[in-house]
């Protein structure tokens, strides 16, 4: 134990002061058939949990500097107030302009940004090789970044989406924003949401599943702790948002009426399903922010966050409360007093928790020795905007104040200092990762110079909005008295934005010609990130980690290792706590190491797939394709024909990579033991299905919630039952719940290793599934017949939408089964039957799903 620290962090190892020399960043990959890092190939192909976060980084910051224009084409606009015939931008330019900054600093900057980090660095603070699923990793950036393209298409459709990022309804819906581009700006959205999904099941299975030995939640990295709890966010808040873009998708291309002005749910409707999203989003920005906070404290103060364990419960309550203050952004809306009241006291006892870690991290600063690095003043600059975030926030929790502020600038001036205030502790991390993605130093002046210019530039781009707050959001006319202020915010919008430019050159030069640092640069950066080599290897340990010992050790596959268990990092050892303990300036791990005789070659994991890459190709054609339909048609004419021609080339570009995935022969990383809490004993993949069905309960529930919400609007008892006879859908109920005894029965066979009891039970419930849609087709077009179509009103939308969605889940079950039973046929699954038991789960989810819809839309 070091004697000038006594306290310590988290997830660390003590070495002695004497450097071992780690691998070589050119020595990495030797012995993986894997493009090197120089070439363009790698970069595609790629399922490597480092080369992905590398990619998320790159391209988020891509996307910032599009969102940056674009907030700087609105400074300009608000130099002094026009006329609309005096502006730089029309007016629908501007509402363009003020939308997808808003969309894309949101949605394809902030989040990404900070999962980037989490893709590079969360597996090497676990101990882990990957993630659980790599192909998945690969597949949601491919997701982000085609998500990301296909909005930018949206501008060149007519113009893109123009009615505020929050796309309240009805201003959502194609009266008021009529141009393809608005439409395509929603898909970009869903396929976003596809991104976040499949990466939020990768995340908490890796997280829960594939701990390194002996590293518990508890002592988990807070890091990692802000990405775990972020990530569950995700996983709820983005299904909601999910139902909320579909519903809002079908009201623009099928001609739904949801949120149309005579539903009479619409406006209420969108807002409920939006910010049940929308305040959670606050905290999937922020905890990852806050995370990097907490490590670059304790690294830079040389002290273990004060209050660590109240640190953690603190986070779990803002995590479950953020579910529950949603409708303090529907404080103007009829919503009754006593409801508002309710939700005023919720966004208070929201910000208790948030006192509690903000103390403890200046309290963190008051018992250590600060040094003043590069990342530690952006960490410490993004606390003090954050704080400023705060006090101005409680003025909007209130209901009276909050009638006077609402749709204002101070609206805007505080929701960028929270929201900022996160990005600016991201940049810290950029700085502070740096070294160990690269392998050199960054130049630490310019570090600070790029700090100086950014801390000046953001508080005089926004603190002038506090005082100008009576400016109308959304709006380039203000008063003339408040023109000083917004010319001094112009002022420091241009200072922000050119501070990057000294990051991005400093950054660049770096990575090329900086200096080379040791595994460990930072003298008492303790997690296990900073045990390997900079960069670390391709799979990140050179032995198995441990730290059954209280401190991070490695078993290395060796006689002696195998007889004597496991070696500390420097062969010595020393007491931990949380996990972890202090480091000397040059940490380093053994790598050196010789199998035992006894050991026998297994396949090591893979790292490289072409299909994640194609299949993205495909959705991104898809929702390309099917961007201008208006009341379910394309338009007429050869621009009509090249929609649909994309439509289908994309389903089967789509279709065909999944079969190829499935076909791949592909090997995950390999994790047999370590702390897996609540899933010891399941293995990943049934884990990872259990998450997905989670989500999948939740973007149900949105559909449901929805039809519920408007038929109470409507009146319970003057709704008209869509459909009238519930023949059909009983007939269905009988038919899914055989299809669930069927794939009971398939299971059973391949445990038994029956394969022709496998195959008949597997295509029973595909004819049962099949039975099901020709019974629902049937029963559509009677309705279609007797004049009911989705757009006739709100009761056949709702009808046809949610039944529609639950019909998606049943096709999407049959092509699975259909391709399960034709590796039946060639014997597969008599030996490892898991792939049909994942299918079990979601099957018999589908079915359950119907046991609710039944009785909702067919006998209440």
């Amino acid at each position: 134990m070091s004697d000038t620290n006594p306290e310590r962090t988290d997830g660390g190892t003590e070495v002695g002061s004497e450097v071992v020399p780690g691998s070589h960043a050119d020595d990495h990959d030797h012995g993986h058939d894997f493009p090197g890092t120089g070439s363009i190939k790698r970069w595609f192909v790629t399922t490597n949990h480092k080369d992905v976060g590398v990619l998320y980084i790159v391209t988020s910051l891509f996307f910032l500097v599009l969102g940056g224009v674009l907030a700087w084409l609105m400074r300009i606009q608000l130099w002094a107030p026009r006329a609309p015939a005096e502006t730089i931008l029309s007016p629908m330019a501007y509402n363009q302009a003020v939308s997808a900054h808003g969309l894309l600093m949101v949605f394809w900057f902030l989040s990404p940004f900070a999962f980037g980090f989490a893709n590079y660095i969360v597996p090497l603070q676990l101990g882990a090789k990957d993630l659980a699923f790599p192909r998945l990793n690969a597949l949601s950036y491919w997701l982000y970044l085609f998500s990301g393209i296909l909005f930018g298409v949206s501008f060149f459709q007519g113009g893109t989406f123009s009615g505020g990022w929050t796309m309240y309804a009805p201003l959502n819906v194609p009266t008021f924003t009529p141009d393809v581009g608005a439409s395509t700006a929603v898909l970009a959205l869903i396929l976003f949401v596809a991104s976040v999904t499949v990466s939020s099941v990768n995340f908490l299975t890796t997280m829960h599943r594939m701990r390194a030995e002996g590293l518990t939640l508890r002592n988990m990295p807070l890091f990692s702790w802000t990405i775990l709890l972020t990530v569950w966010m995700m996983l709820f808040a983005f299904a909601a948002l999910l139902a909320a873009l579909m519903v809002l998708s079908a009201d623009r291309l099928l001609g739904t009426t949801y949120f149309a002005m005579e539903s009479p749910a619409g406006a209420i409707l969108w807002t409920h399903l939006f910010w049940f999203f929308g305040h959670p989003e606050v905290y999937i920005v922020f905890f990852p922010a806050l995370g990097v906070m907490a490590e670059v404290f304790q690294t830079f103060t040389g002290r273990r966050i004060v209050g660590r364990k109240w640190f953690i419960i603190a986070m779990v309550l803002v995590a479950i409360q953020s579910f529950v203050v949603w409708m303090h952004h529907m404080f103007l809306t009829s919503i009754n007093l006593q409801v508002k009241t309710l939700f005023m006291i919720t966004t208070i006892g929201i910000s208790l928790p948030f006192d509690l870690m903000v103390f403890a991290l200046i309290y963190t600063m008051l018992k250590g020795k600060i040094r003043f690095t590069t990342p530690f003043l952006f960490v410490f600059g993004a606390l003090l905007l954050f704080i400023i975030g705060g006090i101005t926030g409680v003025f909007l929790g209130a209901v009276v104040l909050d009638y006077e502020f609402r749709g204002t600038y101070w609206v805007v001036a505080h929701f960028h200092y929270v929201m900022v205030g996160g990005v600016t502790a991201l940049v810290g991390g950029l700085y502070y990762w740096f070294p160990k993605i690269t392998g050199r130093m960054y130049d630490e002046f310019l570090g600070k110079v790029h700090f100086a210019a950014y801390f000046v530039g953001f508080n005089l781009l926004y603190f002038p909005l506090f005082i100008a707050w009576e400016t109308p959001r959304r709006v380039f006319d203000y008063a003339p008295e408040l023109a000083p202020w917004h010319q001094l915010a112009t002022i420091g919008g241009f200072i922000l934005g050119l501070s990057f430019l000294v990051m991005f050159y400093n950054l660049f030069k770096s990575a090329f010609d900086g200096d080379p640092v040791s595994d460990n640069p930072w003298e008492y950066a303790t997690t296990a990130e900073w045990a390997v080599s900079s960069p670390p290897p391709l799979e990140n340990f050179e032995g198995t980690p441990t730290y059954r010992d209280g401190h991070l050790s490695f078993i290395l596959d060796r006689d002696s290792d195998a007889a004597g268990g496991a070696t500390a990092a420097d062969g010595s050892g020393g007491a931990t706590v949380d996990g972890g303990v202090a480091t000397s300036p040059h940490t380093a791990v053994t790598t050196e190491y010789e199998p035992t005789v006894e050991a026998t070659e297994v396949e090591g994991p893979s790292h490289a797939s072409i299909w994640p890459f194609v299949l993205s190709v495909g959705a991104f054609l898809v929702l390309l394709g099917l961007s201008p339909l208006q009341d379910a048609a394309f338009p007429d004419g050869m621009m009509g024909a090249a929609y649909a021609t994309t439509t289908v080339a994309g389903f089967g570009i789509t279709l065909g990579s999944l079969i190829a995935m499935g076909l791949e022969p592909f090997h995950g990383p390999v994790f047999d033991e370590g702390e897996a809490w609540p899933f010891s004993g399941i293995d990943n993949g049934k884990v990872g299905m259990w998450i997905f069905l989670a989500s999948d309960v939740v973007l149900f529930g949105g559909f449901l919630g929805a039809y519920i919400f408007t038929r109470f609007a409507f009146g319970w008892t003057a709704w008209e039952v869509v459909p009238p006879d519930p023949i059909p859908g009983l007939v269905n109920t009988y038919i899914l719940l055989t299809s669930s005894f069927t794939v009971v029965l398939a299971l059973v066979a391949a445990e038994k290793k029956h394969r022709l009891g496998l195959v008949t039970s597997l295509g029973a419930t595909f004819v049962l599934g099949i039975g099901f849609l020709v019974n629902k087709a049937l029963e559509w077009q009677h309705l279609f017949h007797e004049g009911l179509w989705l757009s006739t009103n709100v009761r056949t939308s709702t009808f046809f939408l949610t039944t529609g969605l639950h019909a998606a889940h049943v096709i999407a079950g049959l092509i699975v089964a259909l391709y399960l039973t034709a590796r039946a046929w060639r014997g597969a699954y008599l030996e490892d039957n898991r792939s049909v038991e994942y299918f079990g789960l979601y099957w018999h989810f589908v079915d359950i799903v119907w046991l609710f819809l039944f009785p909702l839309f067919y006998i209440l």
